[in-house]
């Protein structure tokens, strides 16, 4: 359970970093954040003392017009450390819906790793849809898997809501899903801040709370 409790609380999918839609040429985007976990059953009496503290960062940058480069550093799905730098390239990258492969290489828990993906997004009147699967293939440790499910929604004054169902089957441990919320306000013309909550449904027994600070240059 242990595992299931350090599993990473997302992958910060959204319009601006991640999912189907590539960084335009010359443009990229970061995000740090700060994320804070309980045992549910213990969530108001230990409030103070958070379970479980890490810290993530994200980079994409455009290299072309079907070519998206970036780092990705935090918590791998089983729970252990990574370091990965990917490449995410365009399958279908016109018209409302959107498609993009991605290929990471990197070290989760010390160990190397691959890491294929695919991406589905939808672009609706008001907001998105995504889908984003990975799989991180460990040497000789097996393989996890990770499905992101991401409602987005724009509102006035830059304002966005993320709804996001997190689920994956990290290789030894039971299957997890859990639903984590957030929303982004803007605090400068390329910083916003992402202020979330995220609950366990099933295989994981956590609450969490997530900060992050996303740029854009």
């Amino acid at each position: 359970m242990h595992a299931l409790i350090c599993t990473l609380l997302g992958t910060g999918a959204t319009p601006l970093g991640a999912g189907a839609w590539l960084q335009p040429t010359g443009r990229g985007f970061a995000s740090t954040t700060t994320r804070l976990s309980w045992a549910q059953e213990q969530t108001v009496q230990n409030w103070p003392r958070a379970e479980l503290r890490y810290d993530t960062f994200y980079l994409e940058y455009g290299a072309s017009r079907r070519l998206t480069f970036g780092t990705d550093l935090g918590r791998s799905i089983s729970g252990g450390g990574k370091a990965v730098g990917f490449v995410r390239f365009a399958l279908l990258g016109t018209g409302p819906l959107r498609i993009a492969g991605e290929l990471g290489l990197g070290q989760i828990e010390g160990v190397r790793a691959l890491r294929p993906g695919l991406s589905v997004g939808v672009g609706l009147e008001q907001g998105w849809l995504n889908a984003d699967l990975l799989a991180e293939i460990r040497e000789a440790e097996g393989t996890d898997y990770k499905l992101d499910l991401t409602l987005g929604v724009r509102l006035p004054k830059k304002t966005r809501l993320i709804l996001q169902l997190q689920s994956g089957a990290p290789q030894g441990d039971s299957p997890f899903a859990r639903l984590a919320s957030s929303v982004v306000l803007p605090l400068r013309r390329r910083l916003q801040i992402e202020i979330g909550a995220s609950q366990g449904l099933t295989g994981d027994d956590s609450s969490g709370l997530f900060m992050g600070l996303w740029s854009e240059f």
